[in-house]
């Protein structure tokens, strides 16, 4: 019976991962709940354990006092029937005595035996909370087990979790013994017990795998921006490094699209996009909408994150894409409104002429000479050749168009940009390169008493208030022109 304790003990240890101590308190209390339910107290109740848990001694605590004075058998004993214990035994000395557990009537034994088993039951569901808790938010492999009203059940080894049909992309389809890999997603002490949710639907279940796959994001080398999925059709991640001679994307998809491929393979054939975050919206917006190309991006309203991106003909369903998906997740990626419109189809929407006329910028080959009304129509991020690190200097001190820039001079431009003289040099050069200013041009007035005018008949010098020449009396009309001459 001693060594059946001690291998009951080790087994739950083993099993159910329950600590020695908490073991050995549940057996105490117990115990104590018997012992109460005989006397009425455990208050003067002892329990120890034998070494290696061989067995187990509950011991009763009486003070010793006079016959006459005895007034609670249970917590008191009287002086002689002490001295059968102890000769030695004093009054008011306190002497503690073994209880046999026989003594115990059913009714006692039917409450340590509750008592343990609500106390193990407690016991284990706090510990296996508690370790899948510290596991949410990471993947785990189960076996499918069973289905009911379309929640599968996964045997995750110490527990069973649950798999809900929104939880499941609609590719996958599961049998009895599958092996099914999935994101802890939610960890809940329910009302019948530990409840562990499975997902294989959410953002964070891709960000594990791409953890799992590609080394430089699990190492931080490469960071994920943010991740927009359609489960079951196409993901949408954005990438970047802090790391000049990183290619984020090609470093996630790998040699020969390796990375990729076994990322998609995981997830049953959904496809997954690359794209390389960009801190301008115009050029974030155009890799979000691959794997069509994009000429240009117009920003239509910067503060309500409106946009327009401008594709050749072939490619507008593309970026479009199957049932809108491709443009949907690419407004959820860069969170802005982005409308796709082919060259014609934009230049025929004559509901905002400015924004027609600054098109027709835009469209112009990177070659071509931009002609524009005025410096105001053309912004720095309009033309080619223009680096990001330039466009985020200028826009983070609020210089967008080139007007602003052809108005300052170089030393203003550099000290509130930051960038050397150098860049402002070249960026003066691809203006002049690309941008041909068109001024109206102010008539010359003449100064009419500066100037010396001649009679056209005799040569005589004559001036502009003189209606007839003092020489030959010729009547006298003033036109200027080269010559300075007076006509008739």
């Amino acid at each position: 019976m001693a060594s059946d304790m001690a291998e009951a003990i080790r087994q739950l240890i083993s099993e159910k991962g329950i600590s020695e101590e908490l073991i050995v308190n549940t057996l105490q209390e117990a115990l104590l709940a018997a012992y109460k339910k005989k006397f009425g107290t455990s208050e003067n109740a002892v329990v120890r354990f034998r070494e290696n848990y061989e067995g187990v001694d509950i011991y009763a605590k009486k003070v010793i006092v006079e016959e006459d004075d005895l007034e609670d058998e249970v917590l008191q004993m009287s002086l002689d029937e002490a001295r059968g214990y102890a000769e030695d035994a004093e009054v008011g000395d306190i002497i503690e005595f073994p209880v046999d557990p026989q003594e115990f009537d059913l009714q006692s034994v039917m409450v340590a035996k509750q008592t343990t088993r609500q106390n193990f039951r407690d016991i284990s569901r706090d510990t296996l909370y508690a370790e899948y808790k510290s596991k949410q938010g990471e993947l785990i492999i189960g076996y499918y087990q069973r289905e009911r009203n379309n929640v599968i059940y996964v045997d995750l080894g110490k527990v069973e979790g649950i798999f809900p049909k929104k939880y499941q992309s609609p590719r996958e389809v599961y049998h009895v013994g599958d092996r099914i890999k999935a994101l802890i997603y939610e960890v809940d002490k329910g009302k019948n017990g530990l409840q562990i949710v499975l997902s294989r639907s959410h953002a964070e279940f891709v960000t594990k795998l791409l953890e799992l796959e590609i080394p430089e994001i699990y190492d931080k080398t490469i960071e994920i921006f943010k991740i927009v999925r359609e489960p079951g059709y196409r993901t949408k991640v954005a990438v970047y490094s802090k790391r000049d001679d990183i290619d984020p994307v090609g470093a996630c998809v790998g040699p020969k699209g390796m990375r990729s491929q076994l990322i998609s393979q995981e997830l049953e054939g959904e496809k997954i996009d690359f794209i390389k975050y960009d801190v301008d919206p115009r050029q974030f917006i155009k890799n979000a909408l691959s794997p069509a190309e994009v000429k240009t991006v117009h920003i239509l309203d910067e503060a309500k994150h409106s946009a327009l991106a401008i594709v050749a003909d072939k490619e507008l369903s593309i970026a479009i894409g199957k049932m809108g998906q491709n443009v949907k997740l690419a407004n959820r990626l860069c969170d802005w409104s982005i409308d796709v419109k082919t060259e014609e189809q934009y230049l025929q929407d004559g509901r905002n002429i400015e924004l027609k006329r600054a098109a027709d910028s835009l469209f112009m080959d990177a070659e071509e000479t931009v002609e524009a009304v005025d410096e105001g129509s053309v912004l720095l991020s309009d033309l080619p050749g223009m680096k990001n690190e330039w466009l985020r200097a200028f826009a983070e001190a609020n210089l967008t168009l080139v007007e602003d820039f052809l108005a300052k001079d170089d030393e203003e431009l550099s000290s509130i940009s930051g960038l050397p003289m150098d860049d402002i040099e070249s960026i003066k050069s691809i203006i002049e390169e690309n941008i041909e200013i068109v001024q109206e041009e102010t008539e010359e007035v003449l100064d009419s008493e500066d100037e010396e005018y001649t009679c056209p008949d005799c040569g005589t010098a004559v001036t502009p208030d003189m209606k007839n020449c003092p020489s030959c009396g010729v009547e006298l009309s003033f036109e200027y022109g080269d010559d300075q001459e007076a006509q008739r």
